[in-house]
């Protein structure tokens, strides 16, 4: 304001003509600095957005993905990589397109794996066995252990084990047996023995049983042979349980399931001899 003029009362400032000196308001200055400030802020980011924009083949800024600094960058941070132009690919274009369900007409694009060899199995009965040679049967047979000559199958309490024979009667009359047409396949064969029971399989245990006249008896009683030579060595198959075969284990004749081995070959085989009793 001039100094060379009073000031009026407050309350009547136009009596003397007196005015206020707005040449130089408080903080002029500064208010014009801020505003350029801001001013060159708001064009500095306009014009970074518009250049971003305009080149081309980049995503904008949102499409990056923040990925973890390197170990010399401050701990807690994270930084968003740019992406590469393979970045804007579809994703999961680098992976092979799945191939089509396969029909069957078409197979798989890539070749399932060769399945295993199946063990080996016997060779199928003959469906003429009496063209095998036999014994004579008129005193029955017995039937003696391949990998234990020296033992036969003998009844002993109900149950068909794999014994030596002494020279007591008894004993071999146990051991001594009839080869009758299977009851429930004529081709194959049943064994009855001196007192009119018949071999049959019960929970897989060979037993001598009075036949009672059912059809699962004739079958449990019921054995096919399986010949491996014309010396009439040969392993006997259910004929309800294809797939399983008498065989001795601890010395007692069981129905088991076939294995390729050399043990279970032994073990399964026999011979049709004379009868002992």
């Amino acid at each position: 304001m001039s100094e060379d003029k009073s000031r009026p009362p407050l309350d009547r400032p136009w009596e003397s003509g007196w005015a206020p000196d707005t040449t130089r308001a408080p903080g002029t200055r500064r208010l014009w600095l801020a505003g350029g400030l801001a001013l060159a802020t708001v064009t500095a980011c306009v014009t970074a957005i518009a250049v971003m924009d305009s080149r081309p083949g980049e995503p904008t800024p949102s499409a990056a993905r923040p990925t973890a600094l390197s170990s010399s960058a401050p701990g807690g941070l994270i930084s968003f990589a740019t992406p590469s132009k393979a970045g804007a690919e579809k994703p999961g274009g680098h992976r092979a397109e799945p191939s089509p369900t396969p029909t069957t007409s078409a197979p798989s694009a890539s070749p399932s794996p060769e399945p295993q060899k199946k063990a080996p199995k016997p060779p199928k009965a003959s469906s003429t066995p009496s063209t095998h040679p036999k014994p004579p049967s008129s005193h029955g047979i017995s039937i003696r252990s391949v990998n234990f000559p020296d033992r036969y199958w003998r009844v002993r309490d109900g149950s068909v084990r794999l014994d030596q024979i002494g020279s007591g009667p008894e004993q071999r009359e146990d051991a001594t047996f009839r080869r009758v047409a299977g009851l429930a396949d004529s081709s194959c064969y049943s064994f009855t023995t001196a007192d009119g029971r018949y071999l049959r399989h019960r929970s897989f245990v060979l037993v001598a049983n009075t036949n009672d006249g059912s059809s699962l008896f004739r079958k449990d009683a019921t054995f096919c042979p399986h010949y491996w030579s014309a010396s009439g060595t040969l392993t006997l198959e259910s004929v309800n349980y294809p797939g399983r075969f008498l065989r001795h284990r601890n010395f007692q004749l069981r129905l088991d399931p076939y294995e390729n081995s050399q043990l279970y070959h032994s073990d399964a085989s026999f011979q049709i001899v004379s009868g002992l009793g």
